[in-house]
């Protein structure tokens, strides 16, 4: 899957939500990430890394983007990598990782609400 694919993607699926999306390459500090959304008083750096790129680079990317006020950080790549990742930095960084399938359809994996309301039994 090509990074040209992921980037309509996750820039159809935002839009569809109503929310303003940015992709181009943003300078913050000594990194650049591929991307925002914006929705209203918010703000979401996006790394987007093909099956080929490295996933490591990508969560250093956006560790440096949330200290320069993004409210969210998400990591997008295929779906079936981001279903082989260790979710427990995602979780422990607070980041989001966003799966892209063969359709272009986006799956939230991680934070996994499944994962949390088994963890916590009081969650709905």
């Amino acid at each position: 899957m090509s990074e040209r694919f992921l980037k309509w993607a996750i820039r159809r699926h935002f839009r569809e939500k109503g929310f303003k999306v940015r992709i181009a390459s943003i300078k913050l500090g000594n990194t650049e990430i591929d991307g925002e959304v914006e929705g209203e008083g918010w703000k979401m750096a996006l790394e987007i890394k093909t099956p080929g790129d490295d996933l490591t680079r990508g969560l250093g990317q956006l560790a440096e983007a949330s200290v320069f006020g993004y409210k969210a950080c998400a990591l997008v790549t295929t779906l079936r990598k981001s279903k082989r990742v260790d979710a427990r930095a995602f979780d422990r960084l607070g980041l989001v990782l966003l799966g892209v399938d063969s359709k272009g359809n986006v799956h939230q994996v991680c934070p996994s609400y499944a994962r949390l309301a088994q963890s916590r039994p009081e969650c709905p």
